[in-house]
């Protein structure tokens, strides 16, 4: 799940075209805390990872890998 996790997040930012600091901004934590998502050396908290699901529109299970849909089916 680590490394879907960090390559679905980087895929997000660069679909957005933010930085590492914008997005840490927004989700209220360290550049460099996030930059450890990225980089697989940390998992967020659930508190965390559904403030960034909610930044970047898409639902728990796209950015932990349990599907490839980024939203939710209604």
């Amino acid at each position: 799940m680590q490394n879907i996790l960090a390559s679905r997040l980087k895929e997000c930012r660069k679909e957005k075209g933010l930085t590492q600091c914008q997005v840490a901004i927004y989700c209220d934590i360290t550049e460099k805390a996030y930059q450890n998502y990225e980089l697989m050396t940390r998992e967020p908290k659930l508190e965390i990872l559904v403030r960034i699901a909610d930044f970047f529109d898409v639902s728990l299970d796209y950015l932990t890998g349990r599907t490839d849909e980024k939203h939710v089916s209604k």
